[in-house]
This record gives C-alpha cells, sequence and structure tokens, in this order.
C-alpha cells in the first residue's frame, strides 16, 4: 500500500536475508521482514541491521540518562518538591507514548528512517525540511549540552588549569571520534560503559549529599535558608524554563527513530521502549527528589557539584566516559540523519567506498563543529537543555506523533461514537501542547538567558570562565 509522497521515497524492496552473526542467539529474519527497509541485508552490503531491542533499550536510556539526571535537580527549586515530581511523571509519560506513536508508524511505513520521512509521508516535502531542519538542530544543540558538561569535568578535574573554551575543543574532538563509529550496534557496546558510568557518578552524589550538615555551596557557617518548597512559587519565565528542562530530559524520542531502522526486528521496539522509559523516569523521580531534598537551592547545575569538591572531582572523573558517550551519541544521530538523506539510494550508503566513508566523517565533524559554537555561546548546561526543549523537542516530541496519530485515525474525527470523539480530542490537545512548550518555553529560557548575561553569570560568549564552580 502507497500513501502520498511515498514515492519520493523509492520503495525497493529488500534482497535475501541473510543470518546476523553481530547480535548472537536469536532468529534469523523471516523472508518478508526485511521488505522496504532502508538498510537492506544482502550479499555484499555492510550490515547496518545488527541492533537487538536490548541493545537499543541501553542506547534509548543513555540518550536520555545523562542529561537529564544532571540538570533536573537544579531546576526542581523553581517548582518546588510536588509540582517537580508531577512534571517529572507527567513528561515522562507523555513522551514514552509519544515514543511509542513514532514507532508504531514507523513500522507501518518500514521506509521511514527519521521523523523527517514521516513529515514526507503526511505532510509534504515541505513539512519534511521543517522537520529536518529540527531534528538536526535538536540534536546539536543537545550535543553542545554533552561538551558542557564534558568541559566542566576536566574543569572540576584540573581544578580550571586551562581556558573553558580549550577545554571544550578538546571535548569536541573527543566527542567526534567517538561519534564517527558508524552503526548504532558498536556505539550501544559504549552506551553500558557510559550508562554505568553515570549511574555510579549520580549514587555517589546521592549518598554524599545526605552526609553533609549543609549543602556544600551553602555559607559555611551560620543560618542559612536551605531553599526546599513543597510547592515552588517561580515567575512564568523560570516556570516554563524549568518545566521544559524536566520536559527534555525524556524526550529525544526522534532520535529512536534511526534506530529502529537498525534494528534486528523493528517490532521489539516497544519492549526497548518500555524498558528504559520506565528505567530513566523511576530514576529520575528517585534520585532529583533526595538531591533537592539535602540541597534545596544550593544545587550546583550540573548536579555532579552537589556534594562538596572531593565528591565532585571522584563524580566527574567517572562520569566523564558517560558524558563523553551522551555527547557522541547525539552528534552520531544528526550526522546519521544527513549521511542517509545524502547517499539513500545510492550504492554508497552500504558500501566502504571512500564516499561513504568521506560522506559519514564530514557529517560528523560538521556537527561537531556546529556544536561547539553554541556551546560556548550559551555556556550554561540548564539554559541550552530547556532551550532545544522548547525549540525542537517539544513539536517533536509531542506535537508530531500527535499528528501523526491524527492523520492515521482520521475515520476517529468522523465521530463513530463518543469514545473515538474524545481520543480525537485528546490527540489534538497534544499537537497544541507541543505547541505551547515551543512558543511559552521558548520565551522563557531566552529571558532567563538573558537575565544571565545581564547579571553576569554568563560572563561572554567563548568566555574562559570555570563552568564547574572548582575556582
Amino acid at each position: 500500500m502507497s500513501f502520498p509522497h511515498e514515492k519520493d521515497l523509492k520503495i525497493t524492496p529488500a534482497s535475501g536475508a541473510s543470518e546476523d552473526v553481530a547480535v548472537g542467539h536469536t532468529d534469523p529474519i523471516k523472508a518478508g521482514e526485511n521488505d522496504y527497509e532502508i538498510f537492506k541485508i544482502g550479499e555484499g552490503q555492510v550490515d547496518f541491521r545488527t541492533v537487538s531491542w536490548i541493545r537499543a533499550s541501553a542506547i534509548f536510556t543513555k540518550l536520555l540518562f545523562a542529561t537529564g539526571i544532571l540538570s533536573i535537580p537544579s531546576v526542581m527549586y523553581d517548582l518546588g518538591a510536588f509540582p517537580g515530581a508531577v512534571n517529572l511523571v507527567g513528561w515522562s509519560a507523555i513522551n514514552a507514548y509519544g515514543a511509542l506513536t513514532l514507532g508504531k508508524f514507523r513500522n507501518a511505513h518500514p521506509q521511514c528512517h527519521s521523523v523527517a520521512d514521516m513529515a514526507l509521508v503526511t505532510g509534504g516535502p515541505i513539512f519534511r525540511e521543517i522537520v529536518g531542519f529540527m531534528f538536526i538542530i535538536s540534536y546539536v544543540i543537545t550535543a553542545a549540552s554533552g561538551i558542557i558538561g564534558v568541559s566542566a569535568a576536566f574543569n572540576a578535574l584540573s581544578l580550571h588549569s586551562m581556558c573553558t573554551v580549550h577545554f571544550s575543543l578538546i571535548a569536541t574532538v573527543t566527542i567526534a571520534i567517538f561519534a564517527s563509529v558508524r552503526k548504532f550496534s558498536h556505539v550501544g557496546w559504549l552506551t553500558w560503559v557510559g550508562f554505568a558510568s553515570i549511574l555510579v557518578a549520580i549514587f555517589i552524589i546521592v549518598i554524599g549529599v545526605t552526609t553533609l550538615d549543609r549543602p556544600a555551596a551553602a555559607p559555611p557557617t551560620g543560618d542559612f535558608d536551605l531553599g526546599f518548597h513543597a510547592i515552588g512559587s517561580p515567575t512564568f519565565a523560570a516556570g516554563i524554563t524549568a518545566a521544559a528542562t524536566i520536559f527534555v530530559s525524556s524526550s529525544a524520542s526522534s532520535a529512536f527513530i534511526p534506530v529502529i531502522s537498525e534494528m534486528r526486528k523493528p517490532k521489539d521496539y516497544p519492549k526497548a521502549v518500555y524498558a528504559s522509559m520506565g528505567f530513566v523516569a523511576a530514576s529520575y523521580l528517585a534520585f532529583s527528589l533526595v538531591i533537592y531534598r539535602w540541597c534545596g537551592k544550593w544545587i550546583a547545575s550540573p548536579a555532579l557539584g552537589s556534594a562538596g569538591d572531593t565528591l565532585k572531582r571522584v563524580s566527574y572523573g567517572i562520569a566523564l566516559p558517560g558524558l563523553i558517550i551522551s555527547g557522541s551519541l547525539y552528534v552520531h544521530v544528526a550526522a546519521k540523519y544527513l549521511f542517509v538523506r545524502m547517499l539513500r539510494n545510492s550504492r554508497h550508503l552500504q558500501a566502504n567506498t571512500p564516499t561513504h566513508w568521506g560522506t559519514w566523517l564530514g557529517c560528523t565533524v560538521s556537527m561537531s563543529a556546529i556544536a561547539f559554537v553554541l556551546s560556548c555561546a550559551i555556556p550554561i548546561f540548564t539554559y541550552v537543555l530547556a532551550l532545544v526543549g522548547s525549540l525542537c523537542f517539544a513539536p517533536l516530541s509531542i506535537s508530531l506523533p500527535g499528528w501523526l496519530w491524527l492523520w492515521s485515525h482520521g475515520n476517529y474525527r468522523r465521530g463513530w461514537g463518543v469514545r473515538q470523539t474524545i481520543i480525537w480530542g485528546l490527540h489534538v490537545v497534544q499537537v497544541l501542547l507541543g505547541l505551547f512548550m515551543m512558543v511559552g518555553g521558548t520565551y522563557g529560557v531566552i529571558v532567563q538567558i538573558l537575565g544571565a548575561y545581564n547579571s553576569g553569570r554568563i560572563d561572554k560568549v567563548f568566555s574562559c570562565a570555570d563552568n564547574s564552580g572548582s575556582v
């Protein structure tokens, strides 16, 4: 069955299936399961489809876990513990539903390698270019947050022995090298190491803050205001920025779609989503509330600096591999979109030719370079995440899944029953919610960034100032 604009994707059946030795003890792909997939399995072709659902869940978890767990505790003060927890659970549920909706649509249209291809199917070429541009910007900006995290680790470990811009450049080169690993299955092995390092580092901080008489950043003597509130009273700008920061912590579902194209069995995608989203939401809730309870408004951003100088250096040292892998994943996702877009339907897509490797490395290097510039322009970790969450992830992870569902269920609008009408209306609300977060969140973040420049929290673009709070 074909749909409008699908002819532009040049759907062609795949060649015969072959055994995938990279996955291990799994059933071979059956005839027909390989049809219309972007990456084919056949003689003389590089086999990209080597990702099991377990490895996919590790990739998804790593895409979400590092940036979120480092940023959420610092915005709890603005919202308060209860609204913060409600936001966290609510956004996690919405993002999980959006991820499942995207996956279901993609598996119904396996020629879709990215959300941009989905936009082509449902809205035409112009819609595709808009969504594709937002997709690239999303992960380049998120990669910038990864560079900030790595540079902060370097500053913490060395007690700011070098200009932060230089550390950011070193971080960018390192991230670009790891991002150039060509297959998600190979990146998947790195994600286990990265995930474990972040998890151990966060455990150290959580335990560390509970052993202190007062937060490390609080005044060393005398009375002080902890700043722990069950319900906060933020301004609109601060509140929407905090909500956007929490939202973005689990909103990378648009990056899941390219991974499906490299899964051995795309139909196993929901298993990976449930496993990763469930773990991430539970971890966010537990860790962020504990850190906020003991640190109040004296939480560092990123959160690894919240338990004092010694534990900060220990935790950053342990977390460094995870921070690097996170940035590499974001660059990899953006680069893979460009790579497939440029080489699609050519023999170079799955052949070890100079064109193949030149295009791939060119994509990873260019995406890393842009991320480096952005990391030096907005060097505050939380604001970078809130900006990308509002500007790009809100429409991609909330509005787009709602739109895809509406496009696929047009019969519900014609009112076959109260239940169908309500469900259809809820998806309209989903689309509008994403647009509200995009407009309101972007406004709030811009106000916060301008305030940070005016107050001196951000010195200047390409500043050498320490971003780890070590000196």
